[in-house]
This record gives C-alpha cells, structure tokens and sequence, in this order.
C-alpha cells in the first residue's frame, strides 16, 4: 500500500499570485492503511493576516508575530514530505501556494498532487457536495478537530484518501492504487470512471 504526504496550508489569502503567504502549513503521512506521523507549523508570512481571515481560520497576527519565517517552516515540511507523492483536498490551492514557495527557493517542482476533491466528484457523485467537512460527515469518517487550520484538515483529508482508495479496491478488484492511478481518474471526465480504470489497467500490463 503506497505511502502518501497529505498537506494542507492556511494562508493570507487566495493565490500567491495577488502576493498571498502561507500562515500555517500540516503534512500527515500515510502509510500501511493509517496516518503514520504528522508534522505543523505556524509562519510568519511577513504581512497582515486580513480580519476575514482571521475570523476563518482563528490564526491571527499575534500568533504568528514570533512563529519562524516561512522559509525555514518550508525547508522544515520539504523534508518532511521527503520523496513521497503528496495529496491535497482541493489541491488547486494548496499546490499554488507548495509551487511558490518551492520557486522562491529554487526547488524543483514536485509532481502533480493527487486532489481528493476531485477524486470524491467522481466516486461519490450523490454527495450534498464535495466539501472536505461535508464528505467527513458523509462518508462517516473521523472528526479530526476544527477546520480551516492546517493539521485538523490535513489529517481529515489524509482519512479520506484512504478512504477513496479502499473503494477503489473494493469497486474494482485493484490489489493497490498507485499515484499514477488516481491522477488518471482526477483529470478523467466526470461519469467515465469505470473506463479510465479499465484504460489504466490496460496501460500497466
């Protein structure tokens, strides 16, 4: 069963494009069916968290006034995450923010990350909606704390990863689901599962 680096980021805002910096960032580790080691950090992004934000995540301007510099929390998650493919829940986000900090610091660009958003659209089309929160209390996983902070979320995303790769093997007689596999079903169109699983067994003989 492979192993996986589950991340999740809070931030100062939406996209590192409109000069948005991380505030806190998680990295669960999966392995063997469970969450094997986790590791969180606050930083300081070096500007002012937005009230709004605040209000959203609970992380305000005086927790990270004396929280270590998002360079060293970075290098600190990179190693963290070590060679590992990594996941995200929403992972259009999360990567935005992973690839930035990485390009600040001349680090290669890692792989494409595995979305369990996207993921969940296509094996769980009937949910109310495919929400992290929502799928937790959808699928019955378990309550990992407050969201909108980084290692709360990281850990409920981390469950339902496995989650999604359990169904995967239970729906299609798979002995394992590899990176490759659920990046192939993620960039799928919706409703051609059942193909793209097939195309993808096909391929690796």
């Amino acid at each position: 069963m492979s192993c996986y680096a589950v991340i999740d980021f809070e931030t100062t805002g939406l996209s590192p494009s409109y000069g948005a910096r991380p505030t806190e960032i998680a990295v669960v580790i999966i392995s063997g069916g469970k969450i094997t080691d986790r590791y969180q950090s606050l930083m300081n992004p070096g500007l002012p968290i937005p009230f709004e934000i605040q209000v959203l995540t609970g992380i305000t301007n005086a927790m990270v006034r004396n929280a270590p510099s998002v360079e060293s929390v970075m290098r600190k998650a990179m190693e963290f995450v070590s060679h590992h493919p990594i996941a995200a829940h929403n992972a259009a986000f999360d990567s935005k923010f992973w690839d930035s900090e990485l390009r600040g610091m001349q680090r290669p660009r890692r792989p494409a990350l595995a979305c369990s958003m996207l993921l969940a659209r296509r094996l769980f089309p009937d949910a109310p909606n495919h929400k992290l929160g929502t799928l937790v209390r959808t699928l019955h996983l378990p309550a990992t704390g407050r969201s909108h902070r980084a290692l709360a979320d990281a850990e409920a995303t981390a469950y339902l990863l496995l989650h999604i790769q359990q169904e995967l093997r239970r729906r299609f007689g798979l002995a394992a689901v590899s990176h490759e596999l659920l990046i192939a079903i993620q960039t799928a169109d919706r409703g051609q599962l059942d193909a793209g699983v097939q195309r993808h067994r096909g391929a690796g003989k």
